[in-house]
């Protein structure tokens, strides 16, 4: 266990004004690994007005677009460099296997490599033809100022080098708060950034609860732009934190994703192992903490029995333990309030009439599943409909529902029936039909014989409750920017509107 200094406010590392500490465990086995600045309001105050400084007077936003995309690049070779290290963080801080840790560091490596090249290869401005040879007219993208940056805790590292990225790469200054749950792989991602050289008070972090902190940062009146990622109740006060300052938000608030399976997909054996084993990994990576797992089986009614009892054999065989162990296939839920969670949304689903097909419980305990792990079973509910909350409502934990259909419009509006609408899949080998389904779909990301890839160079986002605006894509980059017209008249003289 060590003690952290986790507060970052121009360039220096701190602890909290207040003294204030917080334990931060590894969810295997609840064994404390760090103690962290648990930060308060007098904190964030500090952090914004650092950022405030930097952005107002310091040199970052006025760096060429090439030298600061020089640094995103070497922040990337540094994660590199330290790819085994930062893995190993996040797997004991999430409970994530060590293998998922990897390639999360290389995705974020990725993501800084992606907003470089687009930001450094971007023409300076797009010309507007405003009739005249008279007049120069001209519409450039400046840094929106100083953002505030809430992450989540189910992909710590991740979630923050989608905001960091495109937040630096346009010229921003910034606060992040990581969850106080997981926090640690992002005071990591910050040390990074010095190393490769951003200028002090650029990149901030306060460690600490979404209230008081994140509450502050939204609401803080040099604030320009809030950033969050998380639960659409949190969303929510964020947003109307946000709104008296009339400030530029983007919310990344999660979603209960389908996963369609038409049965030709099913009709040779090579169709059916597949389609079932992206359906365990839709909805069982990372014990299901993920916010567009695909956490609702949709399955034509003709293959349903077949389907779904190969699916939970096969879940039932999925090896838990902790994330640093070989042959682990998946942790444990992040801490004791997402495991009774989980388990009072299995007890409810089953009081309103689903069918527990395997999981349901804590697995025995064992040398890789210590008894105070957060560990539970993969879980598969048959006959679940609409009516329960458990279809309707996210769970964030390994459990699957599985619902059915006869007609590919009934597959559709299934799908559809929603109040989010961040991802989903379509399983066909009918090309056509994948057309026509996908582009029903009303989610942001739509996948066909696939599930769970992502690319950099590709928007993400959600339709309906799953959120505001981008992350990623050149969409991604403008959401902290600010477009500016600049009309210059070449040959000026009067208008002569007025006579006198």
């Amino acid at each position: 266990m060590s003690t952290v200094e986790s507060i970052h406010v121009d360039g220096v590392w701190k602890q909290a004004a207040s003294g204030a500490t917080r334990e931060v465990v590894d969810p295997a086995d609840t064994e404390v690994i760090a103690v962290v600045a648990e930060g308060g309001a007098e904190d964030v105050d500090a952090a914004v007005a650092a950022a405030r400084r930097a952005f107002d007077t310091g040199p970052w936003p006025r760096t060429p677009a090439a030298e600061r995309a020089a640094l995103l690049h070497r922040t990337a070779d540094l994660l590199r460099r330290d790819r085994e290290e930062i893995a190993l963080v996040e797997s004991r801080d999430t409970g994530k296997t060590l293998e998922e840790g990897r390639v999360d560091v290389d995705c974020v490596a990725d993501a800084f490599r992606y907003f470089a090249d687009l930001v450094a290869e971007e023409p300076a401005g797009r010309v507007v033809d405003a009739g005249t040879p008279e007049v120069r007219s001209v519409v450039v993208h400046e840094p929106v100022g100083v953002c505030a940056l809430i992450t989540p805790w189910n992909y710590p590292l991740l979630q923050a080098s989608w905001k960091i990225a495109p937040a630096l790469a346009a010229g921003n200054a910034f606060v992040v708060k990581p969850s106080e749950v997981t926090p640690l792989s992002t005071l990591r991602l910050v040390a990074l950034l010095a190393e490769a050289g951003l200028p002090a008070g650029v990149a901030n972090v306060v460690t600490g609860a979404g209230d008081p902190v994140g509450a502050r940062m939204s609401e803080h009146p040099d604030v320009d732009l809030v950033s969050f990622t998380g639960g659409l109740a949190s969303g929510t006060k964020v947003m109307a934190a946000a709104a008296a300052g009339v400030k530029k938000v983007a919310l990344e608030l999660g979603g209960k994703n389908p996963n369609v399976v038409f049965a030709d997909a099913c009709a040779t054996d090579e169709g059916f192992d597949t389609a079932v084993d992206q359906a365990l990994n839709a909805a069982f990576m990372h014990s299901g903490q993920v916010c567009s797992a695909g956490s609702r089986l949709i399955v034509e009614e003709s293959v349903r029995e077949r389907f779904v009892t190969e699916l939970a054999r096969r879940a039932d065989l999925v090896r838990l333990g902790r994330g640093t162990a070989d042959g682990v296939e998946c942790g444990p839920l992040v801490s004791a309030q997402q495991l009774a969670r989980t388990e009072e949304y299995v007890a409810s689903a089953l009081a309103e009439g689903a069918v527990l097909r395997c999981g349901g419980t804590r697995p025995e305990p064992d040398a890789d599943r210590p008894a105070a792990g957060y560990f539970y079973r993969p879980t598969v509910l048959d006959h679940c409909d609409r009516t329960m909350r458990v279809v309707r409502e996210e769970v964030f934990g390994p459990v699957l529902t599985v619902e059915t259909f006869r007609t590919e419009d009934e597959a559709v509006a299934l799908a559809n029936d929603t109040e989010y609408g961040l991802a989903g899949a379509v399983w066909t080998s009918d090309a056509g039909r994948a057309r026509r389904v996908a582009g029903l779909l009303r989610h942001g990301t739509v996948w066909i014989n696939d599930f769970h890839p992502y690319l950099p160079q590709a928007e993400w986002g959600g339709f309906g409750k799953s959120g505001i605006g981008r992350e990623l894509g050149p969409s991604g980059l403008d959401e902290y920017r600010e477009a500016k017209h600049v009309y210059q008249n070449l040959n000026p003289r009067p208008v002569r509107w007025f006579r006198g």
